[in-house]
């Protein structure tokens, strides 16, 4: 597996532990409501960022189109992430930043 995949695949799976920390940690902050866009983005970023990495791994014949798409909701997630001042929803921020790029130069 060439090293680009393996940055990739890291960057996928800290982004998605990084989402999971940040979705846990929503669901117990006081304004639930307030949070909820970004619990919503958390869970779909988590989910692709697994998905990703898996396509990666099997050397998907898709792995460029999972990854933009990846790039797309890494980038959503994190600009959400951003607007809040928990220190859970800045670490996950920039994770889903750093990963957004990533993916984005994986499919290009």
């Amino acid at each position: 597996m060439n090293s680009t995949y393996e940055a990739c695949i890291k960057a996928c799976l800290e982004c998605m532990e990084a989402c999971n920390h940040c979705f846990d940690a929503c669901l117990k902050e006081e304004d639930v409501q307030m949070m909820a866009e970004c619990i919503r983005l958390d869970r779909e970023c988590a989910d692709i960022c697994a998905f990703a990495a898996k396509a990666l791994q099997t050397d998907s014949p898709f792995a460029k189109e999972i990854c933009q798409l990846c790039a797309d909701i890494c980038e959503e997630c994190g600009k959400e992430c951003k607007k809040h001042h928990h220190s859970h929803c800045q670490k996950c921020a920039e994770a889903c930043l750093k990963c957004a790029e990533i993916c984005r130069n994986m499919a290009a």
